[in-house]
């Protein structure tokens, strides 16, 4: 029973493998929806929401205030999913090391 349990945890190994995305479509950070008001007096922003929505990239690092990149509008759509294919390997990655620990614990060739 112990070397089914190891086949199927080896399958679903390699098939996360096959989901990963591509690496080089990876951003890390959030995105950031803004609206700014101009200042102008009489603008339309001065009682509404503010002109946007704007986008920023931020990024942070420990120990350092966080980034902030403007991302332009025809970016945004990119960007977002490079941001989705960062958690989806994060996702990826905690279920590969759970899988090789448990393997590990069953003191089998990963």
């Amino acid at each position: 029973m112990q070397d089914k349990a190891s086949a199927s945890l080896r399958r679903r190994r390699k098939a996360l493998l096959r989901q990963l995305p591509p690496l080089e479509a990876v951003l890390r950070g959030s995105l950031i929806e803004r609206y700014k008001r101009c200042g102008k007096p009489g603008c339309k922003c001065a009682k509404g929401p503010g002109h946007g929505p704007k986008y920023y990239l931020s990024v942070s690092r420990t120990g350092a205030r966080p980034q902030m990149d403007y991302v332009p509008q025809d970016y945004q759509a990119q960007v977002t999913a490079y941001l989705d294919n960062y958690r989806r390997i994060r996702e990826i990655l905690d279920e590969l090391c759970a899988i090789n620990r448990e393997l590990l614990h069953r003191r089998e060739a990963f």
